[in-house]
């Protein structure tokens, strides 16, 4: 089954993850089939807290794409602010 899910990169202490297109099989941070956006729970200055092509996840979606819980609430928030 193909997932719609965050992986962790960054430093310690400091979190920032990718939206991940990626087989529900392999590992959170293994390899992937495509990324779709980015998420950073403790933006500072100018960042972003989170981006996405919702284009592209409405289109994976349509494919049979399953979200994880945690990006379904970031979606619901962010298309609440707009």
């Amino acid at each position: 089954m193909v997932v719609i899910r965050l992986a962790r990169f960054g430093k310690k202490h400091s979190p920032k993850y990718r939206i991940t297109v990626a087989d529900s099989r392999r590992w959170l941070g293994g390899k992937f089939i495509e990324v779709i956006g980015h998420y950073n729970p403790t933006p500072q200055g100018q960042e972003k807290e989170f981006t996405c092509d919702m284009e592209k996840v409405q289109s994976w979606m349509a494919k049979g794409a399953q979200p994880s819980e945690r990006l379904k609430s970031l979606i619901r928030k962010s298309q609440a602010k707009v």
